[in-house]
């Protein structure tokens, strides 16, 4: 076996191990470990980008995902204080639509998995480069990136506004 074939067996188990301890950290119920579950998910599919020779998308994951957002939620975590939660009943009618998600996802998943051409070559036919995605991104894609970094800049103002305490 290559070993491309054994790094991307151990970056696939590593972002689905991280991406469930996100959700069902069993290790500790404080949101931050979380996060930080959360960026090494980011960092793995970080390394599935460079496999796939996507290495700006690979720069890109680690720069903004890790490096600006999951800071964005940690500041969020902080300033909202959140203390140890109660643990939650689970509702049966939750749990059951829950479940059927689950199973449907599961379901297409591998009907997508077993009709797809498995021996194919998946090498690219084409390089990309970063010059023709910044042309396209403020050519063509101008006006969503911009409604995008305004949406953007509202979700901070917002937080700021939600965090602050009242000093009265």
């Amino acid at each position: 076996m290559p070993p491309t074939d054994i790094l991307f067996y151990v970056f696939a188990a590593l972002t689905l191990l991280c991406g469930v301890l996100v959700v069902a950290n069993p290790f500790s119920r404080n949101p931050v470990t979380s996060a930080m579950f959360l960026v090494l998910t980011v960092a793995s599919m970080a390394g599935l980008f460079v496999l796939l020779r996507a290495f700006f998308l690979a720069a890109i994951q680690i720069l903004v995902y890790a490096g600006a957002v999951i800071v964005l939620f940690l500041f969020v975590i902080m300033l909202l204080d959140l203390r140890a939660e109660e643990r939650r009943k689970v509702k049966r009618f939750g749990l059951v639509g829950a479940l059927l998600s689950v199973g449907a996802i599961t379901a297409i998943f591998f009907k997508c998995l077993s009709s797809s051409a498995l021996g194919a070559d998946p090498s690219p036919t084409m390089e990309g480069g970063t010059i023709a995605l910044g042309k396209l991104l403020f050519t063509r894609y101008l006006l969503p990136f911009e409604i995008v970094s305004v949406l953007l800049l509202v979700a901070m103002v917002g937080v700021v506004l939600l965090s602050k305490k009242d000093l009265k």
